[in-house]
């Protein structure tokens, strides 16, 4: 939908996809846009091979399923954001909070509180993970956010923002996307 303009079904995927998006406020910008497979047996072998050249991270939340995926949603989210490259390296993050057409979807406000306290449970949790039988530390990821705080996002070393949109629209095929804060973004990070 962002790139043709037009609505099509998709399936979760099993390997990656690219294509150059020009960027609407300035014909002369273009970004490569890769579309990382959402199966999870494969993501984080695909985030593998592309997070140190990602300048930008767009990470797509079903807003209608959110309520009851939260904890899949807020365990992978934890992944990328302990990650030693992505945290070196810093790139924008956008949470895009899609299907924003369907009356039951959850909105951007609350779908950011929901992933704090879900962040901040798996980074209690993921701190209490056992020592080695040595009594050493085990080199595991990086500290989520900072200690003695609850985690909010503004204590990322990213620019992290969330934004409400629809690839479908609100009169479902027909209709059009709502992708206007998704391209403020793109606009402004390419």
């Amino acid at each position: 939908q962002l790139l043709t303009g037009r609505y099509r079904d998709t399936q979760t995927s099993i390997t990656d996809s690219s294509a150059v998006y020009r960027v609407s406020s300035d014909k002369s910008a273009n970004v490569t846009l890769i579309d990382l497979p959402g199966h999870e047996s494969l993501r984080l072998q695909f985030l593998e091979r592309f997070k140190a050249a990602a300048r930008a991270i767009v990470f797509v939340v079903d807003s209608v399923a959110f309520q009851r995926e939260v904890k899949d949603v807020a365990e992978f989210l934890y992944q990328v954001l302990v990650d030693s490259t992505v945290l070196k390296n810093a790139p924008a993050l956008l949470i895009a909070c899609n299907k924003q057409d369907v009356t039951m979807a959850k909105s951007a406000k609350l779908i950011q509180q929901q992933l704090e306290k879900e962040l901040n449970t798996l980074r209690v949790t993921r701190s209490a993970a056992p020592t080695s039988l040595d009594g050493s530390a085990t080199g595991g990821p990086a500290q989520l956010g900072k200690k003695g705080k609850d985690f909010d996002f503004s204590q990322l070393p990213m620019k992290v923002e969330f934004v409400e949109c629809s690839a479908r629209g609100s009169k479902g095929e027909e209709g059009d996307a709502d992708f206007e804060g998704l391209e403020k973004w793109l606009a402004k990070i390419a």
